[in-house]
Order: structure tokens, then C-alpha cells, then sequence
């Protein structure tokens, strides 16, 4: 098992690469980024960012560690190296509701997983990614040990125990917490457990102790990075103040060698990629492209198995010219980029970034997303893409409809679109944020 020394701050410097304008020269730091789940087991957009962080932290010289829950039966800890990078994975039973909820509380088992990793890491600086289905102690240990770290505002579950502020009963956008009477009609929706509906008064109890807990850790991070500045208002809004947040939008790097389809004669085609779930409002897009009456094509990409019930439900509201491709890796993602006309974004809640508009985007795919949250913030209506009532099918009809129909609209709308960070610029931030925490870490003992 690799141990790592640790080094008084400023002891070492890695030089970079002459063809980068970064910093020079930079401490090199034992990073340690904690995230609820993990590659290869689950793809999103919080593992795939940790991915790519992680792997440019260590290309400039850090030591880069993960610590992350696995599913699995019965308890244990592992430790994997990938590219220079150590990944510790804990598991202490298979996810559920209820258990990712209670660990919250209490989790021995995973604390100590958490403690053994620590002991070896003994990182300068944690990056929390994302804490769900992990003790809330753990945290509590790093302030303990005098290990600062850094939170980034991914979702809402720092005040939302179901982290999209999206009900469970009604399926309704939630403004928070209302006395935890709402949060408690919530949890039992999710439960389905009859049994526990006798509870339901006592239920706002835990879940305002949650809460507590929660915004206790927070209170304790040396920073906190949100990634769209409709974040950084919705947690100021819970009481958060404002200026502990810093606004870093995530990188992204799309492959060299992708681009775009040639002109030719094809049918009009949309795309969709993303989950397959109510939220995120499929149904809404196939409800809307049916509403076409020009041949066009919709191509949807998202995994089948996640929801099965909706997919059907998709299928029965789907026609012949409904193309269902399935999960697609990284590079099938960015194929299918090619070779679409639009981007479609129809979610239901609050996204708080939203990876596939910067990847549609760095292909100069125009975007239409439902004005709500971070996607008003991210396209620009009438510019780089379109805005729609959340829901209405109608209107994104509309849309739709001018896109495929006015002949000069796509070309002014890809003319307008500008690329997002790269991973790199995005890691300068991030870099900085460690180095002025440490800084601060260091003058304070």
C-alpha cells in the first residue's frame, strides 16, 4: 500500500509545459477529492468532472487521491491506481433510499474506511465533490486532523434530501425546506412504506436535524465552489453567505479529431442526450417533435435500464422517426454531436450546469433548453439557442418548427456560439482555490 509523505507547503515546484500559459512555478499539493459514487460503476456529470479534474491536477505534477462509495454487499475498502492517481473505494452494502439517507447520521462502518484511507493519503487539501451515502463525520474528522477542504455546490443535497428540489408526491419544483413538513411528505413518497406513514409527524424532525448537520459542514469548508451563478443564488438564498461562494463553470475538452457532418441531403434531425427520467422531461421533446410535419428525425440517447416504466411510456408517445440509441460512451456522444442539427433540453428541475449544452456547444450545435435555473444563465435566447416555457410542448414545437424551416436561423445561431472553459482553464481556478486555502491554512497555525 503506497504511503504518502507529506511535505511542508512550498518545499517542491513542477515546472510546466512552456506551451501553456499557467503559473510558474506552483506547489505541488496531496489532493484528495471525496465523491458518493464513482467510474466505472456510475457515468454522470459529477464522476465525469472528477475524472477529468483528476486527471489534469495529476498531469501537473499533484498527488491525486479519490475516495467514493461503492454498491456492493457486506463492508470492505480497496485501493486502485489509474494513471498515477489512487482510488479508494469503501462499500458497506448496496445503495438504497433509506441507507444513502441514513448515513448522513451515523456510518461506522464507512468512517473508518474513511480514517484508514486518511491515514495513508494525509492530503494538504479534500475536495468534496459530493457526500451523499457518506457520513456527514467524516468531515468532522478532517476538522479534527486540521485538514481544510473545499465543498463544490453540485445539486441541492446540502438542503434537499433529494437533492433535485423536485417532489416526490407531485413532481413539482420545490422552493426548500417549508418547517420539513414538505420534505417529510417527500421521504415518504419515495418509501412507498405504508408503516411509515404513521410517523409522518415526527418525520420533520430528522430531517431538520439533517439540515443542521449539513449546514454545520459547510459552514467549517475553507471555500465553496458553485458552478453556475444561479447556484451560488439558490444556496445564498438558504443562507449561505454569498461571498464564501466562488462561481468556477466546469471545463470541458472535446476530442481533436471530431467534426462536424457535411452538408447533405438528410431529414432535419434533433438530438437528446442525457437520463431517461421524468425530470428530465423526455416526453415533453417527443410530445413536440410529433407536432412536426416535415419529415425530421429525433435521435434520443440515455440509458434504458435506469427507468424502465418511463422509457416504455416514451416508446407508446414515440413514431417512426423516434430513434432510440441507448447509452452511449464518450465517443459515441460526440459521433452523434456530429451529426445532429439541435440540441434539445427539456428538463423539469433545476439543472445547476448541465454538461451536454458545453458539449454541444464545442461542436457549435445550438442548444433549446427550458428557461429554468442554470439553463436561462447557460443559452442565450435568440443567440446561441432558444428558451421555452418549462413543460410546454407547444412551444418548443414553435421552435422546432423555425429551426427547421427557416433557412438561415441554424447557421446564425452556430455563428454566435462561444466555447466554455477547457479543463484546463478551469483546473488554473481550482489550482489557485487550493493554493490560497493552504496559504490561509498555513498563516492561520
Amino acid at each position: 500500500m503506497l504511503t504518502y509523505h507529506p511535505a511542508p507547503v512550498n518545499q517542491h515546484t513542477v515546472h510546466r509545459s512552456p506551451f501553456t500559459d499557467y503559473r510558474l512555478p506552483i506547489t505541488v499539493m496531496r489532493i484528495l477529492h471525496i465523491i458518493h459514487q464513482y467510474l466505472p460503476d456510475h457515468i454522470g456529470g459529477t464522476e465525469l468532472y472528477t475524472h477529468w479534474l483528476t486527471q489534469e491536477l495529476a498531469r501537473r505534477g499533484h498527488e491525486i487521491a479519490i475516495f467514493h462509495r461503492r454498491s456492493a454487499d457486506g463492508s470492505g475498502l480497496v485501493r486502485r491506481t489509474e494513471a498515477g492517481i489512487e482510488i479508494w473505494s469503501a462499500w458497506h452494502g448496496r445503495f438504497q433510499p433509506t441507507n444513502r439517507f441514513l448515513s448522513t447520521f451515523r456510518n461506522p462502518a464507512l468512517a473508518d474506511t474513511f480514517s484508514q484511507a486518511l491515514d495513508q493519503i494525509q492530503p494538504d487539501v479534500v475536495h468534496v465533490e459530493h457526500l451523499m451515502g457518506l457520513p456527514a463525520g467524516i468531515l468532522t474528522n478532517l476538522q479534527k486532523r486540521h485538514i481544510p477542504y473545499v465543498v463544490t455546490l453540485w445539486d441541492f443535497w446540502w438542503v434537499c434530501a433529494n437533492a433535485q428540489l423536485l417532489t416526490n408526491d407531485t413532481q413539482e419544483i420545490c422552493a426548500g425546506p417549508d418547517k420539513f413538513t414538505n420534505c417529510a411528505r417527500c421521504v415518504l413518497a419515495r418509501s412507498g412504506s405504508s408503516a411509515l406513514k404513521l410517523a409522518q409527524p415526527l418525520l420533520p424532525l430528522p430531517l431538520a436535524q439533517r439540515n443542521r448537520i449539513l449546514k454545520n459542514s459547510l459552514s467549517h469548508a475553507a471555500a465553496l465552489i458553485a458552478p453556475a451563478p444561479f447556484v451560488q443564488n439558490w444556496y445564498a438564498s438558504y443562507g449561505i453567505p454569498a461571498e464564501r461562494m466562488i462561481v468556477v463553470p466546469p471545463g470541458l475538452d472535446s476530442p481533436a479529431d471530431v467534426a462536424r457532418e457535411a452538408e447533405g441531403v438528410r431529414p432535419f434531425r434533433i438530438g437528446y442526450i442525457g437520463g431517461l427520467s421524468w425530470q428530465k422531461g423526455v416526453h415533453v421533446l417527443i410530445n413536440a417533435f410529433t407536432q412536426l410535419s416535415a419529415p425530421a428525425e429525433l435521435w434520443i440517447a440515455g440509458d434504458p435500464d435506469f427507468d424502465p416504466d418511463y422509457v416504455a411510456q416514451l416508446r407508446q408517445l414515440a413514431n417512426e422517426n423516434v430513434r432510440f440509441l441507448g447509452k452511449l460512451d464518450r465517443a459515441g456522444v460526440w459521433q452523434m454531436l456530429t451529426q445532429v442539427d439541435v440540441i434539445v433540453v427539456p428538463s423539469l428541475w433545476y439543472e445547476t450546469f448541465c454538461f451536454v449544452v458545453s458539449e454541444a456547444f464545442a461542436l457549435g450545435v445550438p442548444v433549446i433548453a427550458s428557461d429554468l435555473g442554470v439553463l436561462a444563465d447557460r443559452v442565450q435566447n435568440g443567440v446561441d439557442g432558444f428558451l421555452f416555457p418549462p413543460g410546454d410542448d407547444a412551444a418548443l414545437a414553435v421552435l422546432l418548427r423555425r429551426c427547421q424551416t427557416e433557412p438561415d436561423l441554424l447557421p446564425a445561431l452556430c455563428a454566435h456560439i462561444q466555447p466554455s472553459l477547457t479543463v484546463a482553464q478551469h483546473t488554473d481556478q481550482i489550482e489557485a482555490i487550493y493554493e490560497n486555502v493552504l496559504a490561509s491554512s498555513v498563516s492561520a497555525s
